[in-house]
């Protein structure tokens, strides 16, 4: 017991040197209360066209199967937040989280080097770093390790920051120190982010319909976007911050101190005829390493297309 809390400890120290914005850690398990939840939302095609969430419904609710001898989840976050806005307020607008470079490589880099420091300091340790690229339930693991609770947005909310953060997880066949103190529901009566959704996309408390979510439609959306969001998008050409920009806790959010997560010189100086007008190759300059590559030149151009008034 002395180790796991001495070798707890490190991990959570080696985590905040490595830039992260906090660490919990939680017995790896089976998530029994997220799986209802997640057969329902399948069953309701709240998913859309995003396929991939119907595959290994029996991992993502169990990390054992997706790392051999899985004891520990280990739940990071890092912050992405800032107060930097385009230059032009008529230009599409783009999510706060891919203003600067791809988060994914970032956070897999500094997993990799915590699971090396795990491996000097403990011994041989077998462990998979997870961001974004596997079934694992960021939020459910994240909410079990303490670190804060799901939100009527369905987002992590953090009384200390906001949610203006990435998750991401390290799995390890250690046995360590579990947070096991809940973080209690902190949103009360407020409905702001259901009020404020343009697309009705929060269906209920606690419950988004992600076919009808912006970011669905500008980014995990492959076909046409349907004309029953014409006029409802308000302005967003990649992902939306709307919920979590309009959510009280985020009066707490602090700017992030990641280089890399600054915008690129020329995507806040963009007018709003520049984007309209765009050509394949200044989208290859502006997001040369951006998570708006996901999207790709064409989807980009329809979502700037689908905004022009009819």
């Amino acid at each position: 017991m002395q180790n796991r809390h001495a070798y707890s400890q490190m991990i959570k120290t080696e985590a905040k040197n490595l830039g992260f914005l906090f660490c919990g850690i939680a017995r790896a398990e089976f998530l029994e209360e997220e799986a209802p939840r997640l057969e329902t939302w399948l069953n309701k095609g709240m998913h859309g066209e995003m396929r991939y969430m119907e595959n290994y419904f029996d991992k993502r609710l169990d990390p054992r199967l997706l790392v051999d001898g899985a004891k520990s989840v280990i739940s990071l976050g890092l912050n992405y937040y800032s107060n930097e806005l385009q230059f032009d307020p008529s230009a599409p607008k783009i999510s706060k989280y891919a203003y600067g470079s791809d988060y994914h490589l970032i956070i897999k880099d500094r997993l990799k080097q915590l699971l090396q420091v795990i491996n000097e300091k403990v011994g041989e340790v077998g462990g998979r770093v997870f961001v974004d690229s596997a079934p694992v339930l960021d939020k459910a693991w994240a909410k079990k390790a303490g670190l804060g609770w799901i939100g009527k947005n369905s987002n992590l909310l953090s009384k200390q920051v906001g949610s203006f953060f990435f998750l991401a997880e390290l799995i390890v066949d250690i046995e360590l120190e579990y947070d096991i103190e809940p973080t209690a529901d902190h949103c009360g009566t407020c409905t702001k982010c259901i009020d404020a959704c343009p697309t009705d996309a929060i269906v209920g408390p606690y419950v988004v319909d992600g076919s009808r979510c912006i970011s669905y439609l500008t980014i995990e959306l492959k076909n046409e976007i349907p004309q029953e969001f014409k006029g409802k998008m308000d302005n967003w050409m990649f992902g939306c911050d709307i919920c979590q920009d309009v959510c009280p806790w985020n009066r707490f959010s602090v700017l992030h101190t990641e280089p890399s997560f600054t915008p690129h010189p020329e995507l806040q100086g963009l007018k709003k005829e520049d984007w309209q007008d765009i050509t394949r190759d200044v989208f290859q300059k502006v997001f040369k390493n951006s998570a708006v590559k996901r999207t790709k030149f064409d989807g980009l151009k329809r979502n700037i297309d689908f905004l022009r008034p009819i």
